[in-house]
């Protein structure tokens, strides 16, 4: 796979709808072309204790920031006709799926491929943590559960094993 776009979400709580930032990789011919990253407002706007523990991010950090809908008018355009690759795909699609339905929008059936599946069926690891996967890639992930960090390294880890 040459063409791609390499997503990863951050939510605010433990609804998927509650996306608080996006990272997009944009992949072609094999090379990065594009990156995007965009902090959410989310909602429902709270966040747990949990969340803000993984990725750092806080409601005063995303209060003044775009919602979904605005977001993804910018989103979308960039990734028209790319299949999309997240490392948990199960994760990344449900929480695109549930803000797509949380603000009333049509989904338009992206094409998702997974890098975590693909790296159980291809790489003997100890895990298959993002982290341990794109570092047996070669990349260095050392801003785990930025979202544009953690696109990077799943773009990383498709560009070798997809």
């Amino acid at each position: 796979m040459k063409d791609f776009a390499a997503i990863d979400f951050e939510t605010a709580n433990g609804r998927r709808s509650s996306v608080c930032s996006v990272g997009i990789v944009i992949v072609r011919g094999g090379k990065i072309v594009d990156r995007f990253y965009s902090l959410i407002r989310p909602r429902p706007n709270y966040y747990t204790e949990w969340t803000t523990e993984i990725h750092g991010l806080t409601r005063r950090q995303t209060d003044g920031q775009p919602r979904f809908p605005e977001v993804w008018t910018r989103v979308s355009e960039r990734i028209a006709g790319l299949p999309l690759v997240a490392h948990n795909r199960p994760f990344d699609e449900g929480c695109l799926r549930a803000v797509f339905d949380e603000y009333g929008m049509e989904y338009p059936d992206y094409e998702f491929h997974c890098t975590l599946a693909a790296s159980r069926r291809l790489l003997d690891l100890p895990n298959h943590q993002l982290h341990t996967v794109s570092a047996a890639c070669g990349y260095d992930l050392t801003n785990h559960h930025h979202a544009l960090a953690d696109a990077e390294a799943c773009a990383a880890i498709a560009l070798h094993l997809l």
